[in-house]
């Protein structure tokens, strides 16, 4: 019997990675595609390009790891059945429920995993990319050029006059007009710090000019320092729990983790369609494997997203009892009365 486990989970096993890797290439391919669009808005080196795909990660393996469980599952029971060795298994008096209980520990294995990925992972992963995405788009605000007007930092209006090689510039103004006092700095030379979030202008050999109707007063400096803190939507995260509870983006999250924890159930749930699907008579049947797959694929998913819209989170249970009940009675009348 073990050796029998043994063989169908080999089988499993090769035909499972030689299923993902396309799978999970096709859809790296999408998502980097789509992280290709934020070029347009902010500058990104290809290191940034590469954290970007890590943070998507964990969504990517979400979604082609199921799927690919149920088609891997599936074809490895119909090639046993194409060569003969289905026969063979139940000739030995084999019960169908033996091949249930072989699939049922990869497939509880995989569900743990996709829980883990989708309740842990996938938050984690989400704040950070979507904070690293906003503090990008901030920084982009702050793209100077040398010899324009127009250029602003902070509540001051900058003026540059030449860019330096070694990242400075030279001839620098800047002006800020308040309801009773105007401000007016002069400096040779100015060094933009970027500081964890913190835009520091570093302002050489200048001067300063305050004027209101009250008073005028000028200082002298060898170096200033002007901060501005940039306006970036971040995310505050501190575990998965406070994310999935906040109301931050509410019906979206309702929405993810009612498809993402169904999606983590599907391998468990599915193992007697698997074994209706992929054990076959040969000789006597005329299989549609193929078309069975593609189907089962897409009623699961237009079940989880159509139901949701009715009964919310009871479509988790509802939809886990009557998938695992529907495919048992199938399972029954197609596989264990003939078997």
């Amino acid at each position: 019997m073990n050796k029998i486990r043994q063989y169908i989970i080999s089988n499993l096993s090769s035909l499972f990675l030689s299923i993902f890797m396309p799978l999970f290439a096709i859809a790296s391919v999408i998502f980097l595609i789509k992280l290709a669009t934020y070029t347009a808005v902010i500058q990104l080196t290809l290191w940034e390009m590469a954290k970007l795909y890590f943070f998507v990660l964990p969504e990517i393996l979400f979604f082609t790891l199921p799927v690919t469980f149920f088609i891997a599952a599936t074809l490895t029971l119909f090639k046993l059945s194409n060569d003969n060795e289905m026969v063979v298994i139940f000739a030995l008096g084999i019960k169908p429920i033996f091949i249930v209980k072989t699939l049922f520990r990869p497939a509880l294995l995989l569900g743990l995993v996709l829980i883990i990925d989708f309740f842990v992972l996938f938050p984690h992963a989400t704040v950070l990319s979507s904070n690293f995405v906003s503090y990008k788009k901030s920084e982009a605000k702050f793209n100077l050029s040398a010899s324009e007007f127009g250029n602003s930092f902070g509540d001051w209006l900058l003026y540059l006059g030449k860019e330096n090689g070694d990242e400075t510039y030279s001839d620098v103004f800047l002006f800020n007009k308040e309801k009773k006092e105007e401000i007016l700095i002069s400096a040779q030379k100015a060094q933009i710090i970027n500081d964890s979030g913190i835009l520091r202008l570093r302002l050489s050999d200048g001067e300063g000019y305050s004027y209101s109707k009250e008073k005028f007063s000028q200082i002298n400096f060898e170096t200033m320092f002007i901060n501005d803190t940039m306006t970036t939507n971040l995310t505050t995260y501190r575990e998965p729990l406070e994310y999935w509870l906040s109301n931050d983006r509410a019906d979206s999250k309702r929405h993810m983790f009612i498809t993402d924890t169904l999606l983590s159930l599907f391998p468990i749930m599915s193992l007697f369609l698997v074994v209706t699907i992929g054990v076959v008579q040969v000789r006597h049947q005329k299989s549609s494997v193929y078309f069975f797959l593609f189907l089962g694929v897409i009623l699961f998913y237009a079940l989880t997203l159509i139901l949701q819209e009715f009964f919310a989170y009871y479509t988790i249970p509802l939809l886990s009892i009557v998938w695992t009940t529907v495919t048992y009675i199938i399972y029954r009348k197609s596989i264990v009365n003939r078997f």
